[in-house]
């Protein structure tokens, strides 16, 4: 039985504009989140795998059996430059969906690099090569690439549900999920956030002296 891919046209969904990702991307998660009313935040054991990591993009979406990454290839042929490529993956720790060879490809192609509720491998190499990825665990272990999956459908990520062309923010505190047509808004009401406990802090800050 084929396994069932959506095809080239399926994949030109709607994405929010470059500006309101680079908005984002520049603040912290625990603002965004708190900018949803604490919504929208992601399991908290899907960390980066390697320190430092940040991401931020729209999401492209693949759904795949448990420990089985055959969907990540074919998303990484439909995959636009800057997109996110987020994976509900059941949270299976027990094999890794990607490792440093995906992560060069992504590279290539210009992904912003990688949600997974599942495993990564070769975290110290994706660092060097500075490929973002998130993942719920890692493991030397490798993935099944039999199918089936799905690709550009709702997927459950960590807790949250995305859909195609929702906003992946990622940095040391974990991952969160803004809804596509809320990302301009939850852009304005996270700069809030950001600038009030800037001024917070510098209060603090300043009653030391």
């Amino acid at each position: 039985m084929t396994t069932p891919a959506i095809d080239a046209t399926d994949a030109d969904f709607a994405r929010p504009d470059r500006a309101t990702i680079e908005r984002l991307a520049k603040l912290p998660a625990a603002n965004i989140g708190d900018a949803m009313d604490r919504l929208g935040v992601a399991d908290s054991a899907i960390q980066a795998v390697w320190p430092g990591a940040k991401l931020a993009g729209p999401a492209f979406t693949v759904w795949t059996r448990p420990g089985d990454n055959k969907g990540i290839h074919q998303a990484l042929q439909q995959a636009r430059p800057g997109d996110v490529i987020v994976v509900a993956g059941g949270g299976d720790e027990s094999r890794a969906l990607l490792g440093e060879l995906i992560g060069e490809r992504a590279i290539n192609l210009g992904v912003a690099g990688f949600a997974l509720d599942g495993a990564a491998r070769d975290a110290e190499a994706l660092g060097e090569i500075g490929m973002p990825v998130f993942a719920r665990a890692t493991s030397p272990a490798g993935p099944y690439k039999d199918g089936p999956f799905r690709l550009g459908s709702a997927v459950a990520f960590g807790g949250v549900p995305v859909l195609p062309g929702d906003v992946i923010v990622g940095d040391s505190d974990g991952v969160v999920v803004i809804p596509r047509d809320q990302a301009a808004a939850v852009a304005d009401a996270a700069e809030a956030v950001f600038a009030d406990e800037t001024n917070r802090r510098q209060a603090i800050v300043a009653a030391r002296n």
